[in-house]
């Protein structure tokens, strides 16, 4: 393993001086995030810490499985903390209702791999090189010379196996699969895994993907592909927000797209945005940026205020700009 830098030593230091933690992770959590957090919490657990694991959002069913003892909870009121660690959380704001609860720290520590993070904590460990929070965690519980169990070992496969697109992203580096096939050898059940992430989807899933394959567009010579999920689609398939996670990658492997786009109501004044890119020519970190939000240079996302018409307008005129920059 390469050396490591200073900053894993400092968490490190920091975590044996502790005793009392709460590990936190962004809105709407996906499998790296939902990984990333219970991994080190199991992990400071088995150390002997007092540990809490808090998200504003249930997580989505396809990840339950990685949480059989519901150890992810909502934020409570009025309690205090020696160290709080946001996982996989890009600002303070993707921290959502947690973050007015998590003000009672003497520590805060930020672990994330996203470009556009903000370093809102007091240690502040960001590694754009890592495709995966999962990795990182990894990589701080290799420093720290912790135990990585069977359990551990499954969330941080899940966590590097989705963030990478099963290993298809460009952002994958030989760490990952080096790190991949540690977790597996320490236990990780890579069939098991696979199947309840990549293989087990709801039937309202199912709906809601005929939806978008039916209204999908394609413009700006078939190299913008876009989508829009209402609540009405999700009310009339009888999905939820966490079974739109991924359908986006259906339209980016579209041959001619070279950036895809989901709209997602959220409020009839507010857009969240999602925007995938497959050539490093396009930085969609750089156009979510335009409306306030960031991610990675391969995807990133926002949330945008005015009518459903503007923001449209707006995105896809600001992803032409960033093709047309890129010829």
């Amino acid at each position: 393993m390469k050396a490591h830098p200073k900053i894993i030593d400092r968490i490190v230091e920091a975590i044996g001086g502790h005793q009392t933690f709460c590990i936190v992770g962004h809105m709407r959590p996906d499998g790296d995030c939902v990984g990333s957090q219970l991994g080190l919490t199991l992990a400071l657990e088995n150390e002997g810490k007092k540990v809490w694991c808090w998200n504003q959002d249930t997580i989505p069913q396809k990840y339950r499985f990685l949480d059989p003892d519901k150890k992810i909870q909502p934020p409570k009121p009025g309690l205090k903390f020696d160290c709080v660690i946001a996982t996989d959380a890009a600002s303070f704001e993707r921290l959502g209702a947690v973050g007015e609860h998590i003000q009672k720290r003497k520590l805060f520590i930020n672990i994330d791999h996203h470009q556009s993070n903000t370093r809102y904590a007091d240690i502040n460990w960001v590694s754009q090189r890592e495709p995966s929070c999962g990795e990182l965690i990894f990589r701080l519980l290799k420093v720290a010379n912790w135990p990585i169990t069977k359990p551990i070992a499954d969330l941080l496969f899940a966590a590097i196996s989705t963030d990478t697109g099963s290993f298809q992203y460009s952002t994958t580096r030989p760490a990952t699969f080096h790190a991949a096939a540690e977790l597996v050898s320490r236990g990780a059940n890579l069939a098991h895994i696979c199947d309840e992430v990549y293989q087990s989807y709801p039937l309202s899933r199912a709906k809601l993907l005929k939806h978008v394959y039916s209204k999908f567009h394609l413009t700006h010579g078939d190299r913008i592909g876009y989508f829009w999920l209402k609540k009405r689609d999700f009310t009339r398939t009888g999905a939820d927000t966490a079974d739109s996670e991924g359908l986006i990658d259906h339209i980016r492997a579209v041959e001619p797209v070279i950036v895809a786009v989901t709209f997602e109501e959220l409020e009839p004044d507010v857009t969240r945005i999602s925007l995938r890119s497959k050539t490093d020519k396009v930085n969609v970190n750089e156009i979510a940026g335009q409306f306030g939000g960031g991610g990675h240079p391969a995807a990133a996302g926002a949330r945008i205020k005015g009518t459903p018409l503007s923001a449209q307008r707006r995105v896809i005129a600001a992803v032409r700009r960033a093709i047309d920059r890129a010829k």
